[in-house]
C-alpha cells in the first residue's frame, strides 16, 4: 500500500474500529457492519450539499434538453460555434454538463479506502482486526467467488446483498426517469417506446458488478450509499412536487360596480376632441 493511501486507510481503520468497539456491547457480531453503515452515512451527509447541487443540475439539464437539440441542429456544421453556444447556455443557467457527476467522483476515494481497509492484513504496522469480523458467518474481507464458492451459505449472503443492490438500482433508475420527465415537462416514456439503448438501461446496475468483485464490507458500503442516494432523490422529488403544486396567491378582485364606474368615468374612453 502506498503512503498516499496509507494515511486515509489508517484513519478509517481507527474510526471503524473505535465505532465497532463502542457498538459491540449492544450489537454483538453486527457491530462492525453497523460501524461501516454509520461511517458511510457520515460521508454521504458531508457530501449532501454537492448531491443536492447535482440534482439541481440534472433538473436544469433536463429542462434545457429541447434547447440543446435545437442548437445542435442549427450549428451542426459549425462545431466551434456550437460549443460556444452550449457553454453560454449552461453559463446562463448556472450549471454545467458535469454537474451530476461530482458526488459520484468524490465517493470513489472513500470506496477505494473501504476496499483497501478490508483487503489489507496489516494497517499501520499492526494486524487488521477488522478482518476477523463477519456478517452471518461471512468474513467482511471475503469476496463472492473466494472461499467455498458462490453456491454456499457464504454465496447466499452475497446473493442477498446483490438482490438488495439490484432492487435499489431499479428504484433509483425509475425515480430518475420520472424526475427527468417532470423537469422536462413531459410524461415518462412507456417501456419499449423511445426507451434508451441496452447499455444505458444496464448502466445503473454497474454497482452490482462492482460489488461482485469487492469485499463484503465494500458491498455494504455500496448498499448504504445507494440507499442514501435514493432517499435524497425522493426528498428532492417531494420538494419539486410541492413547489410545482404550491397555490399562487389570488389576485385582488375588483368589485363590479367599481369596475363599471372606472369604465364610465370621464376620460376613461380617451381624450375628448
Amino acid at each position: 500500500m502506498s503512503s498516499f493511501l496509507g494515511v486515509p486507510v489508517d484513519a478509517a481503520y481507527h474510526l471503524v474500529s473505535g465505532l465497532t468497539g463502542l457498538l459491540t456491547p449492544v450489537l454483538g457480531g453486527l457491530a462492525a457492519v453497523a460501524a461501516i453503515v454509520a461511517v458511510t452515512m457520515a460521508v454521504r451527509l458531508l457530501l449532501m450539499p454537492l448531491s443536492l447541487r447535482a440534482l439541481r443540475g440534472q433538473a436544469v439539464q433536463a429542462r434545457l434538453a429541447p434547447q440543446l437539440v435545437a442548437l445542435r441542429q442549427r450549428y451542426a456544421k459549425q462545431p466551434e460555434r456550437l460549443q460556444r453556444e452550449v457553454s453560454a447556455l449552461y453559463k446562463r443557467e448556472g450549471t454545467s454538463v458535469f454537474a451530476g457527476f461530482a458526488p459520484l467522483l468524490l465517493q470513489w476515494p472513500f470506496l477505494s479506502v473501504m476496499y483497501l481497509l478490508f483487503r489489507s492484513p496489516t494497517v499501520g504496522g499492526t494486524a487488521n482486526t477488522l478482518l476477523t469480523r463477519d456478517l452471518f458467518g461471512v468474513p467482511l474481507g471475503a469476496h463472492w467467488l473466494s472461499g467455498v464458492g458462490p453456491v454456499s451459505a457464504q454465496g447466499a449472503v452475497f446473493l442477498g446483498l446483490f438482490a438488495l443492490l439490484a432492487g435499489l438500482c431499479w428504484l433509483s433508475a425509475r425515480l430518475s426517469q420520472r424526475m427527468t420527465a417532470a423537469a422536462a415537462g413531459a410524461r415518462p416514456a412507456p417501456a419499449g417506446a423511445g426507451s434508451p439503448g441496452l447499455l444505458l438501461r444496464a448502466l445503473p446496475y454497474l454497482t452490482v458488478v462492482i460489488a461482485a468483485f469487492a469485499p463484503l464490507a465494500a458491498g455494504i458500503y455500496l448498499l448504504t450509499s445507494l440507499a442514501w442516494t435514493l432517499a435524497e432523490r425522493m426528498l428532492w422529488r417531494t420538494r419539486l412536487d410541492r413547489s410545482q403544486h404550491r397555490p399562487r396567491p389570488p389576485r385582488p378582485e375588483v368589485p363590479s360596480g367599481a369596475a363599471q364606474r372606472t369604465q364610465s368615468a370621464p376620460g376613461a374612453a380617451g381624450p375628448r376632441r
